[in-house]
């Protein structure tokens, strides 16, 4: 913890003498100042972290000091001193801005305790800056990944909606990176310094959920041991992001319209209706319109979230956007695992762009992974993707989407491939082969004869 600066402030130089020594000794930075006048001027030319004041002096009295002080830099906490203990003066005190107060004579020791509590205090506030200047590093729309024409259309929408105070609904399917893009908005927005908050619908039992949204009184339910703040509360002043916000029961979705018509919750089991700021962000992979028709989701609900739609394309409609990615997961899962692989094969490339991927973003970045953990040198190599790579095409055999070939030669060709890959990690040795697969040699003869690969 670095050094606090103190300012003390006090027209009794006994007093002032006293704690400066006080503070000196504890390896405090002190300054001094014989009246209100003279504290302020020495605020707007030094870098202060605390100002202990006496309340009643001449000219300016520690209340005006605080008014003054906060007004060039809200950021300084003031103790104020007083010998006058009235609760009333002491209300008033606080009110105006204080970071707490203590009377005269000072215990030195209740001196000690509070300025630790504030070193420990800014201490945590400069930890939770560089985390936000970090966030906002990490989520600025410069940082995510691309180059294809359609992510750049939706970043640049993204970028106009987010100063803005309208509800956004993220579209995409799962592992499009619907999540980078809301904390991306946020970060960019007014509420950049407020909370981000998230919840996962689909990760909630509907009993769980109302609580986790709104909040919980205790005794609301069994098991409500105490009162619990949901997170519309949590995120206050800034931002909520509500994943799969299309799996939301329709019970749910009555008290969720309310929340965001009108910027009320109400807990669990209470009667209180706290009044909330938050921002909504919503993000489904579901088709809405279809649950609309089917009555799934309410109407009125849906056109509160679909203020601004952001569609988020599927990697398969980015696929220029391919290499960089594998580029920065390259980077990212050699540097965690400490390896020391730094490129790829244009064979492995050439698989990996011509693949399918089901699970988008998140399936690439797994794939990835698995690769750089198992690579035997420092380049991805065909040898290093999973099998299923290389038969990647939409209308491959092995596909199990694809039945336009039949049952019986589709599991031959997957048989095929199995036995391949065995004897391929065994050098050919049947034996050790068999064993891989849990057969005998000799089942392992027979398949490789009827399947017509003895010979191969």
């Amino acid at each position: 913890m670095e050094k606090l600066t103190i300012l003390l402030i006090d027209d009794e130089a006994v007093q002032l003498a006293s704690l400066k020594s006080f503070l000196t000794r504890r390896n405090y930075n002190v300054l001094t100042a014989a009246n209100g006048r003279i504290g302020v001027d020495i605020v707007k030319e030094n870098v202060v972290d605390l100002i202990l004041t006496d309340y009643r002096m001449p000219e300016m009295n520690g209340k005006e000091v605080l008014e003054e002080v906060k007004k060039i830099n809200p950021e300084i906490d003031v103790v104020i001193m007083t010998a006058f203990g009235k609760l009333e003066e002491a209300i008033g005190i606080m009110k105006s801005g204080a970071y707490d107060y203590l009377t005269k004579p000072v215990d030195l020791d209740e001196l000690e305790n509070l300025i630790k509590r504030i070193g420990e205090k800014k201490l945590l506030q400069k930890e939770n800056k560089l985390l936000r200047e970090q966030l906002h590093e990490k989520f600025k729309f410069e940082s995510i990944i691309s180059q294809s024409g359609k992510m750049e259309d939706v970043l640049n929408l993204a970028g106009r909606v987010a100063k803005s105070k309208a509800t956004v609904l993220i579209r995409g399917e799962s592992g499009t990176g619907k999540e980078l893009i809301a904390k991306a908005v946020h970060f960019a927005s007014n509420r950049s310094d407020k909370p981000f908050v998230t919840v996962n619908v689909a990760a909630l039992s509907e009993s769980l959920l109302e609580s986790e949204l709104f909040g919980h009184e205790r005794g609301a339910f069994t098991g409500a041991v105490g009162a619990r703040i949901g997170r519309f509360e949590e995120a206050d002043g800034g931002t909520l992001f509500i994943d799969e916000v299309g799996e939301i029961p329709l019970n749910v979705q009555v008290k969720l319209l309310r929340a965001i018509q009108f910027g009320e919750v109400q807990r669990l089991g209470g009667n209180e209706t706290r009044k909330v700021d938050v921002r909504i962000i919503a993000a489904t992979h579901r088709d809405l319109e279809q649950m609309l028709e089917n009555n799934e989701f309410r109407e009125d609900l849906y056109y509160r979230l679909n203020v601004v739609a952001i569609n988020v394309p599927p990697l398969r409609e980015r696929k220029s956007d391919i290499p960089l990615l594998i580029d920065h997961f390259i980077k990212k899962y050699s540097q965690i695992n400490e390896t020391e692989v730094t490129s790829i094969s244009n064979g492995a490339l050439d698989q990996l762009m011509k693949y399918s991927y089901k699970g988008n973003i998140r399936e690439l970045e797994n794939i990835i992974e698995r690769s750089v953990i198992l690579c035997r040198s420092n380049t991805i190599t065909k040898e290093d993707l999973p099998i299923q790579i290389g038969y990647s095409s939409s209308k491959s055999v092995l596909d199990p989407i694809n039945i336009d070939k039949n049952y019986e030669e589709k599991m031959k060709a997957f048989e095929t491939e199995m036995i391949k890959e065995a004897l391929k990690r065994n050098s050919k040795n049947q034996s050790a082969a068999a064993r891989e697969l849990g057969i005998t040699e000799r089942h392992l003869r027979s398949r490789l004869e009827r399947l017509g690969l003895k010979k191969k």
